[in-house]
């Protein structure tokens, strides 16, 4: 017989958070300890191959309460991998995301497992502000997201993160995407089902320094679109086109010069000019072709995608 009590995992990514994790567990445990009279919640850490404390203190957690769970890899493989892991870890009726960084309230999931009893099967976090970030981040932010909904093909929920709840059928769904270059934002939309948004406001970060910088946070945006989207072809094609319009207008005009008037053909500094800007875009297109073809790549070699050195409470 099925228990009438609920199961909820809720994963919990880390890399370096040894000025987090004892908050983020005392908190995590408060929600715990609120509802376990109708829903059952296991906690699982997926460490990121840290090298300062973290993978220490979790293992002190562990030992004394087995409803914490870790998942320790090899190395650092990445925030993408580490959720996906941690879903794949998972067996339980809801599997919740959340970092570790308490920047998302751990206390909203009661509020998300609530909305997903109405029938729901995703329950995606969704900013309503961003505290303690500067404008920089902000308008880039939001940038990031329009230009992600207008090149993919899946509508993708703007100014919403990995924090989210979700249905056991959705995440059996998600367990069957492989692809190394993931995006998990992106991915459980595509799996579909039936979602709705989660508001709340956005903290400033408990302590620590952020995972993702300016660098990697364009390495992210730039995966995303070529993760989901084939629109950047469609865009380099005709950029194509258009460049061969306008040689052959500009060959046209030239050549009229030539053949119909006597006013002289001058200007090498205006072909130099052109022939730079072609031979520019021609190396742009030849990259973005590039990033694709890497991709494909990557997916062909078939490697797993994260190695575990060590379990603790899983079985």
């Amino acid at each position: 017989m099925k228990n009438d009590i609920d199961t909820l995992s809720i994963v919990v990514p880390v890399f370096n958070e040894e000025e987090t994790i004892n908050e983020t567990v005392r908190r995590l445990k408060i929600v715990q300890n609120s509802i376990s009279n109708y829903l059952k919640i296991d906690i699982v850490f997926v460490d990121d191959g840290s090298v300062d404390r973290t993978l220490q203190i979790l293992r002190e957690i562990a030992n004394i309460d087995p409803s914490c769970k870790i998942i320790s890899f090899s190395r650092n493989f990445g925030h993408q991998i580490a959720i996906t892991a941690g879903i794949d870890s998972c067996v339980s009726d809801y599997v919740a995301i959340i970092d570790a960084d308490l920047q998302d309230p751990p206390e909203l999931i009661v509020q998300m497992y609530a909305m997903a009893k109405k029938g729901y099967d995703v329950v995606y976090g969704k900013r309503r502000k961003r505290a303690g970030e500067t404008i920089f981040k902000r308008v880039t932010a939001a940038l990031f997201y329009r230009i992600l909904s207008y090149f993919c093909e899946i509508n993708i929920p703007t100014d919403t993160g990995d924090f989210r709840l979700m249905s056991k059928r959705s995440v059996d769904e998600f367990k069957k995407l492989k692809e190394k270059h993931r995006f998990v934002r992106g991915m459980v939309p595509w799996v579909g089902f039936k979602s709705i948004a989660c508001e709340y406001d956005r903290a400033e970060r408990f302590a620590g320094e952020t995972k993702y910088p300016l660098r990697k946070m364009i390495a992210f945006a730039a995966n995303a679109i070529f993760s989901f989207s084939k629109r950047p072809l469609t865009i380099a094609t005709s950029i194509g086109f258009v460049s061969i319009l306008i040689g052959m207008i500009w060959a046209c005009y030239l050549l009229y010069l030539k053949l119909f008037t006597n006013i002289p053909i001058e200007g090498m500094t205006a072909i130099l000019i052109t022939i730079i800007f072609f031979a520019g875009i021609q190396i742009l297109l030849i990259g973005l072709m590039g990033e694709y073809i890497a991709r494909i790549f990557e997916e062909v070699k078939g490697r797993p995608l994260y190695v575990v050195a060590e379990k603790i409470n899983i079985n």
